[in-house]
């Protein structure tokens, strides 16, 4: 980009000598949201592999500083870096690929099985329930729509993610993500300290050291919470993935790396892992000690969580709410889509940032300080 053509007009700047009016802020700010909002709305559906690209950049920004104080070209490091990206991921999906395959197939030989069990264990609560309640509570009737509902129901899971995973491992042959999202993130990450610095020189000179300030204060929020919760995903993922399976649970690993992935929203991974693996183990094992040691995983998995796990890697420095985490998370979503979801996190991580400075202004304004008016 030519620097000049980036330069402000000297006519503007004689013009702009004169103080800019509360009304001409206001315009401005509203101007930059509308527009960035219209964006969103417009180009949702082409956004996914560009927002991807900038998350990568960023969260590998810090690794290519370190290379290039060590003598490395920005460049280079940068190709390195996502080239490293690419192949880690080309590995773990070869690695895990033939896993996740033999798991559905043996959960689909097993199927016949879990049905038959399923409908005997609700033959049996069913049955108890009427022992204890009457036949004019419960009905032969019912006793068989429950049973045969029951063998539905966990058909229908089953195909239901044998289509999920199909699908999930079906994204690595999208080409906007194979290559568009590398190409984007090498050249964001190669230019990443340009377009900082670009970004920086268009602030508005009279609020440039305060915009700064709350940039900086949202990048630390967010450098902590996004990398200090990729890690975490990773550990709980692979703690799951290996307890489910030492357990000898039927689709453990599946399970367990969709819990630890998962957990990046607070408690979903948890209770959506917990209730799979304890209704695969309720279907897959004769007795209650297979149920009780899945439970035993998942609770010693919060106990490494919670004590462990998160605050070695997380502690005080995410100033994000749990639940202001969930509401940006399905806000997103129910905005933008999948691209919604990858900005929710850094939109929240601004508007957290923000409510806080101005609170801190109201807290100091007249507004809250004058005192009570005296009758």
């Amino acid at each position: 980009m030519n620097d000049a053509a980036t330069q402000p007009d000297p006519i503007f700047v004689a013009q702009a000598e004169r103080q800019s009016t509360r009304a001409q802020r206001f315009a401005l700010l509203a101007g930059l949201l509308i527009g960035a909002y219209l964006a969103l709305q417009l180009f949702a559906s082409i956004l996914l592999p560009f927002v991807a690209a900038a998350g990568i950049a960023y969260f590998l920004d810090p690794v290519a500083t370190r290379l290039t104080r060590h003598g490395m070209p920005r460049g280079a490091a940068a190709l390195l870096l996502v080239f490293g990206l690419i192949a880690a991921a080309l590995l773990s999906a070869l690695l895990l690929y033939p896993l996740v395959i033999s798991q559905i197939g043996l959960l689909i030989g097993r199927l016949p099985s879990y049905i038959a069990a399923i409908r005997a264990f609700s033959a049996e609560v069913i049955a108890n329930l009427q022992q204890r309640l009457g036949p004019e509570f419960v009905d032969e009737k019912l006793r068989d729509l429950v049973a045969g509902q029951a063998s539905a129901m966990l058909s229908f899971l089953i195909g239901a993610l044998s289509r999920v995973i199909g699908g999930g491992f079906a994204l690595f042959n999208v080409l906007s993500l194979v290559v568009v999202t590398p190409v984007v993130a090498f050249y964001l990450l190669r230019d990443w300290p340009r377009v900082i610095a670009r970004i920086d020189s268009w602030l508005p000179r009279r609020y440039a050291g305060v915009l700064r300030a709350q940039f900086r204060e949202v990048d630390r929020i967010l450098a902590a919470w996004l990398r200090g919760q990729a890690i975490c995903c990773i550990i709980l993922a692979l703690f799951y993935a290996t307890a489910l399976s030492a357990v000898g649970l039927d689709l453990g690993l599946i399970v367990g790396l969709s819990a630890g992935l998962l957990s990046f929203i607070p408690y979903v991974g948890t209770i959506t892992g917990g209730v799979s693996s304890i209704g695969l183990a309720l279907a897959q094992f004769p007795t209650w000690t297979g149920v009780f040691m899945v439970i035993g995983v998942f609770i010693l998995g919060q106990t490494l969580e919670g004590y462990v796990i998160y605050p070695r890697f997380l502690g005080d420095r995410v100033e994000l709410h749990a639940v202001w985490v969930i509401f940006a998370l399905f806000a997103g979503a129910a905005a933008f889509g999948f691209v919604g979801v990858l900005l929710a996190v850094p939109v929240a991580a601004a508007i957290g940032v923000l409510s806080r400075f101005w609170l801190r202004r109201y807290l100091g304004s007249p507004l809250y300080l004058d005192p009570p008016a005296q009758g």
